[in-house]
């Protein structure tokens, strides 16, 4: 019932009926086995068909959900058998003939396996498995690889201990697709059932003239393949659920699989701790890339910041009343920050971004604003490209399009190229601009005099200006990034790193800026949660004493050597780019996208997430970062050779990687 790709779908009907039954209904019409026994796991989740399939007059035996090797033997144990057969319960096709014809031929081969499975020539939905209970007693002793004990049959089939053979069709039929492991499967099985209803006992060869018949019935799933879930970890599988119910398959694009290794990523994390992060199958990775994109500067699951958290669960998160640690919070941010004066804070960077917008234009009484970087995701930003899509291309969303953005905001937004102070010069002088919104650094610095000439220009003009630093900020200063280069905003933009995981933002402004908050209308219910003032709290008080941000920013200069390193010894055309703490690189080639897909897989391999980027925790020691690039060495000696001809697409075991955000130069 608890199935990964599609939930409850042995008792999903058609026809009124569950799955299972007509599963069981026809496998009742063989003439060579004398017990059915449905072996399914011990799980809450079960209950309900476990419950039916008793009132049905089957036996039910109950074990392990991962040892099914374990749950097969304990199932067959209390009947003695000589012979087990093994039906899956996702295969309500299965023919009671060819039930038979397996085991008759089981009978005269003298083996201890025999399948119509290795190779597969009759339809997938078909397969049936014949073993010894001797065979099957002997696999339960000795297997023990996850595979082998997941799966049941493949030491049995693969360790060379056994005498196993296979039963063949006349013509290869392996490519029809009649098992349920996806929604599109169960549609197939029930058009199927329902082109011969009222008849249930219909055989295979009918369904195979059917096909040919009638083919539109099978066409929904013609884009899976054969055996796909064994190959598959429970978080891809997950995923291709997700992607069912969920637009997109999550709710942040730099997280989606596409991005990292499409079909291998492993999607979704059990837990996570210091700088490892262990996947639904409990495989143990060390985080070489985005560090929960960028939130955890002080690794996952802090102690001091966590232990706050959990006294805050303990005395309670929301209330009729305010939480006190706002007020504590928004004092040590303008300490902090001496320029600002007041605070309002938010729980994600698009809505703090989008708050602070709305409060400049009302303290600037202008609507255009003037914008170089990324800045979220709500319409005030996206209203960019209603005039022409490629207007975010220079500022990391490439062609990306702005259906849903109200297309009176066309003319409201205006790009600027960073470092290009002439060109926001004459956007200033030709457009009524009351707000300039940046990044103060993204993937290179400011040249010199650059950010003094904006704040300059900005006064002189009456514009509020706006440094967003969702991203940079507490990564080389404990605060904005706009200390390290002195000059100050009238507005900067806190969050990811601010919580160490947990959700806060913060806005900061001058006292004349921030005052415009109150002649709009600007307040939402979950912005006065608890949980993230108090992780942002503990969050600072640690990043002060361990002084966290020289940690990351010479933990990634490190990286940075290292990488360069490698090139050099390679002779490797790479640039590497962004901030210590947050830095990435790429490959000068037309293959680069390949090349990331390729570094992705191989780490993933030895136990590392990992790309061409990484943003750097103190939980990345000197021995972590050592061992990484020891572990990335032979990876940049195969791209050497891909670039020297050796096809990199013929390395892959998937797709390339979507290009997702891009790297501006």
């Amino acid at each position: 019932m608890d199935s990964k790709r599609f939930p409850n779908k042995v008792m999903r009907t058609i026809m009124g009926v569950p799955m299972i039954e007509l599963l069981l209904n026809r496998l009742m019409l063989t003439r060579r086995i004398d017990k059915i026994v449905l072996a399914t796991t011990n799980g809450l989740c079960d209950q309900k068909l476990v419950d039916h399939v008793s009132k049905l007059g089957f036996d039910v035996y109950r074990g392990s959900e991962n040892d099914v090797l374990g749950r097969y033997y304990h199932a067959a144990l209390p009947y003695t058998p000589d012979v087990v057969v093994r039906i899956t319960g996702d295969c309500p096709l299965i023919d009671p003939v060819v039930v038979d014809e397996v085991l008759a031929t089981f009978a005269e081969a003298g083996v201890d396996y025999l399948s119509n499975i290795s190779p597969p020539t009759y339809p997938d939905g078909l397969d049936v498995e014949v073993l010894t209970f001797e065979a099957l007693e002997q696999a339960h002793r000795e297997a023990t690889h996850v595979r082998e004990r997941e799966h049941v049959t493949p030491y049995i089939r693969e360790s060379g201990k056994f005498k196993i053979k296979n039963m063949a069709y006349k013509e290869d039929c392996s490519n029809k697709r009649w098992t349920v492991d996806e929604p599109e499967d169960f549609e197939v099985i029930a058009n199927v059932f329902k082109n011969f209803y009222p008849r249930t006992d219909f055989s295979w060869l009918e369904v195979l003239e059917l096909n040919k018949q009638n083919p539109q019935i099978f066409s929904a799933n013609q884009h899976l393949t054969r055996n796909e879930g064994a190959n598959m970890g429970t978080g891809q599988k997950l995923w291709n659920r997700a992607k069912r119910v969920i637009p997109g398959g999550n709710m942040l694009l730099s997280k989606r699989a596409e991005l990292f290794l499409p079909e291998q990523w492993p999607s979704y994390f059990s837990k996570a701790k210091g700088c490892k992060v262990w996947d639904l199958d409990n495989n143990e990775f060390t985080d070489m890339s985005l560090m929960g994109i960028g939130t955890n500067t002080l690794g996952y699951g802090h102690p001091e910041v966590d232990d706050a958290v959990r006294s805050v669960i303990d005395k309670g998160n929301m209330s009729t009343l305010n939480c006190p640690e706002e007020v504590y919070l928004a004092e040590r941010l303008v300490e902090l920050h001496p320029w600002s004066d007041m605070v309002r804070f938010a729980r994600s960077g698009g809505e703090a971004n989008a708050i602070a917008i709305r409060i400049a234009r009302a303290a600037s009484g202008r609507d255009k604003v003037a914008i170089c970087g990324y800045h979220g995701w709500h319409d005030w930003y996206l209203a960019a490209n209603l005039g022409d899509d490629q207007n975010l291309s220079g500022h990391l969303l490439p062609g990306l399009a702005p259906n849903g953005v109200p297309k009176d905001l066309k003319g409201s937004v205006l790009p600027f190229e960073y470092n290009d102070f002439a060109g926001l010069e004459k956007l200033v002088a030709e457009n009524d601009i009351g707000v300039i919104k940046m990044e103060v650094s993204r993937n290179k610095g400011p040249e010199i005099g650059y950010l003094e000439k904006i704040r300059k220009l900005a006064t002189d003009k009456n514009i509020v200006l706006i440094f967003d630093e969702c991203t940079s900020g507490f990564r080389q200063t404990l605060g904005g990034l706009h200390k390290q280069f002195g000059v100050e905003p009238d507005i900067a933009v806190f969050g990811k790193a601010l919580g160490n995981g947990y959700a806060i933002t913060a806005i900061l402004g001058r006292r004349n800026i921030m005052d415009a908050a109150q002649t709009s209308f600007i307040s939402s219910t979950f912005w006065t949660e608890r949980i993230g003032p108090v992780a942002a709290l503990k969050t600072l008080d640690v990043m002060e004493r361990e002084r966290s941000y020289e940690h990351i920013s010479n933990a990634g200069e490190k990286i940075n050597q290292g990488w360069q390193q490698l090139a050099d010894k390679y002779e490797l055309d790479m640039q590497i780019y962004g901030l210590p703490a947050l830095t990435g690189f790429s490959f000068n080639s037309p293959n680069a996208l390949a090349y990331k897909t390729f570094i992705t897989q191989e780490m993933l391999s030895k136990g590392y997430l990992a790309a061409t980027g990484v943003y750097v925790c103190i939980e990345h020691t000197d021995k972590i970062i050592s061992e990484y690039l020891e572990n990335i060495d032979d990876v940049f000696g195969i791209i050497k050779e891909c670039e020297e001809g050796r096809d990199i697409n013929s390395l892959l075991k998937g797709p390339v990687c979507h290009s997702g955000f891009k790297r501006i130069n």
